[in-house]
């Protein structure tokens, strides 16, 4: 199948390191052009379900500017110029938490918006999780980092607890793919 062309970019709105509109002059498989097809551009990002050892997993209770009330999330953040997502989300982790993990498993890198852009978001379960240090904090908002059991993390995933779409996602993968290495360990497919 062949691939849209970008036939002209020109920036319409610059606010970066965090947004840049563009409009762009596409032209489709079919060779119809589209003259004004908006674009956004934002910064990749990592989201991390982090476990310890003891099975408890480290979330934020906070506040962000656009959610609407308290939130539970999970560690994460922009990637810096050029830097992979790995090494991005255990700096994220270790930023926002004081946690290292010793093992870390990739969820999959998902486009936030298929037609609009808006950047990239990979996904990464990291267990293991124990403090090494102290948070460095530095968000706006208020936060309080909590643990939460299978039990409490899983109820809060249902209830809407998770305000943000890529908070519910990464603890919805990351809660898939410890209870496939559960079934794997006792035998079950």
């Amino acid at each position: 199948m062949a691939a849209w062309k970008t036939l002209e970019a020109s920036v319409i709105l610059d606010c970066r390191p965090f947004l840049t509109v563009e409009s762009h002059r596409v032209e489709l498989p079919d060779g119809q052009v589209i003259p004004d097809w908006t674009w956004i551009r934002t910064p990749d990002f990592v989201s991390i379900l982090a476990q310890t050892d003891s099975g408890q997993f480290l979330c934020f209770r906070q506040e962000k500017y656009g959610i609407d009330g308290l939130s539970l999330a999970v560690p994460g953040g922009f990637l810096e110029s050029g830097e992979e997502p790995l090494s991005g989300a255990r700096r994220e982790l270790q930023e926002e938490t004081g946690f290292e993990a010793r093992e870390w498993i990739p969820l999959g890198s998902y486009r936030v918006d298929p037609n609009r852009g808006a950047g990239t978001a990979y996904f990464f379960l990291a267990l293991g999780a124990c403090r090494t240090g102290d948070c460095l904090g530095g968000d706006l908002e208020r936060q309080e980092l909590i643990l939460l059991d299978s039990s409490g993390l899983e109820t809060a995933l249902s209830a809407g607890g998770f305000k943000a779409l890529s908070w519910t996602a990464t603890v919805s993968l990351g809660l898939h793919h410890l209870d496939r290495i559960r079934r794997s360990a006792d035998g079950r497919h």
